[in-house]
């Protein structure tokens, strides 16, 4: 059995390598000659944690091939898994496909949609003779960990009312269905609408956790020991109940955005939905007011920034709150000095050409006035801060993730905020 899947962007090359690392044939079709050319030989143009990796294990193997042959990738394909990045041409592809695949082939919609799109590919096909079969499947995948998310998921979630499909996407994922995951099969809304209510519900408590360490600051309360006793709690868990994190990224955006419309359009008002938004939308506030407080107006100030990536392990800057952190900062006067291992290139696309980016965390460091850490990635706690300690101009740091450790900068001379800790 062979399996196509259409999309060589985030989704397309991350699903690819890994239905490869399960053994079996696997085609990703992209039209971008250049860019299928590229991943052929084994090169990603974004950091994504272990995926350059698997897609060289499963090249070197045979088991991952790319295509920019349509017509022979549709016939060949009894699966062809819709992976695009973004939903506008789904339709458009779906029709193309339809002309040459085979009668019975499955197509499985990973693209992020909106909700009802699937039930209109799949009437829109039959109006046309095709007996073609749609899926639903949403993937829950995290920039950073989409690996380890596609090979531990929490659940699988099977939009469509053919068994055939059902039981044909289960051979496929039977090494994680022997493992034990949890197959939800619901029609075509319902699967469309968890992925968005789950994001949806995940911005909820980061924005819940962030208030609250507002308030953990003024009653001399910390944060991260609240969210840690709040999450061991069976009822409502640990995850995104870290206080200074703020949820973004491509897929999170657009979830949240297109939940949001489809409430408006169906008369809905999301209350919750919409005070989350604006808690989040704070977070940027409140850092720079710190920042600003701490160095009496951070005009003519130079600040170093680690991090720009909008979580580790990513290259993706989409929704990083360490953009706008940037962007504020520079906007009241201040001059930047940033580093990132590995988002600066994507970053330089987004940001003032007035942003002096740095080889490394000490230069970032080196002569500024306070030190905002604003991406979590690891390497950032075993910094030598003594070092970075003689590079400074002033030995300020603003933790806003809370990652360092605070007993210890604050033993070795530095003046050391983190978020809701006091």
């Amino acid at each position: 059995m062979r399996i196509g899947v259409y999309g060589c962007g985030y989704l397309g090359t991350v699903l690819s390598a890994c239905l490869a690392d399960f053994g079996m044939p696997v085609t990703c079709y992209g039209e971008n000659e250049q860019r299928i050319l590229a991943l052929a030989q084994g090169n990603i143009p974004f950091y994504e944690k272990n995926l350059n990796d698997v897609v060289r294990r499963n090249l070197r193997a045979g088991r991952l091939v790319c295509s920019t042959d349509l017509e022979t990738f549709a016939q060949r394909s009894l699966v062809i898994f819709l992976a695009e990045d973004s939903g506008e041409q789904v339709t458009r592809t779906v029709a193309l496909l339809a002309k040459h695949a085979q009668p019975t082939a499955i197509f499985v919609l990973v693209t992020p949609v909106a909700v009802g799109t699937a039930t209109k590919l799949e009437e829109t096909l039959r109006q046309a003779g095709c007996k073609v079969t749609v899926v639903s499947q949403p993937m829950f995948f995290t920039d950073g960990c989409a690996i380890e998310d596609f090979n531990w998921p929490d659940r699988i979630v099977l939009g469509t009312d053919s068994h055939a499909a059902v039981q044909l996407l289960k051979q496929i994922y039977r090494p994680l269905v022997m493992r034990g995951v949890p197959v939800i099969v619901t029609n075509h809304q319902t699967a469309e609408l968890v992925r968005e209510a789950s994001t949806a519900f995940l911005a909820t408590k980061v924005s819940f956790i962030n208030e609250l360490a507002t308030l953990c600051e003024r009653v001399n309360a910390d944060a991260v020991d609240l969210g840690l006793a709040m999450g061991l709690d069976k009822k409502i868990a640990p995850r995104c109940l870290q206080a200074g994190a703020s949820f973004g990224g491509p897929f999170a955006e657009s979830d949240i955005e297109s939940l949001a419309q489809l409430a408006t359009s169906n008369g809905v008002a999301l209350k919750i939905l919409a005070s989350a938004r604006d808690v989040n939308r704070s977070v940027c506030d409140l850092v720079v007011d710190k920042v600003s407080k701490l160095v009496q107006s951070v005009s003519g100030k130079e600040v170093g920034v680690l991090g720009l990536a909008f979580k580790p392990h990513t290259s993706s800057v989409v929704g990083s709150i360490s953009l706008d952190v940037v962007r504020r900062l520079a906007g009241n006067g201040a001059n930047i000095r940033a580093y990132d291992p590995v988002a600066m290139q994507d970053a330089k696309q987004h940001l003032d050409p007035g942003v002096r980016y740095c080889t490394d965390a000490y230069g970032a460091a080196e002569g500024s006035d306070a030190l905002v850490l604003c991406t979590g990635w690891p390497e950032f706690r075993s910094l030598d801060f003594d070092r970075i300690k003689r590079l400074v101009r002033q030995p300020i740091i603003v933790d806003t993730k809370n990652l360092l450790d605070a007993v210890r900068l604050k033993a070795l001379g530095f003046r050391y905020l983190g978020v809701g800790r006091a």
